[in-house]
């Protein structure tokens, strides 16, 4: 029962981060809106995660591709987290 709670916490607290990410990323469509105060809270928590994504996947154009494999790395991060904590669990019980 404990460990269905810790997965669905994690699952929240991925799936915020996730919305996070998409939230930022629709942010650059509409001009100045970074600059706000809701802009600059997303910049300050999505950032640092997206910053090693676009040191290593070159931009195509104006288009940046690096929020897509940093979502898709978002997931299998959730998923490794988990298979941790039921790898750890199931050796203490």
């Amino acid at each position: 029962m404990v460990l269905y709670y810790i997965d669905r916490t994690i699952d929240l607290l991925s799936q915020i981060y996730y919305y996070m990410i998409i939230g930022y990323i629709l942010l650059s469509w509409f001009p100045n809106t970074r600059e706000s105060f809701i802009g600059e809270l997303l910049a300050k928590l999505v950032e640092p995660y997206l910053r090693p994504f676009r040191r290593f996947i070159p931009s195509i154009g104006f288009i940046d591709l690096s929020p897509i494999v940093a979502l898709i790395s978002l997931y299998f991060v959730t998923l490794g987290i988990k298979s941790v904590i039921h790898f750890l669990f199931q050796a203490v019980v």
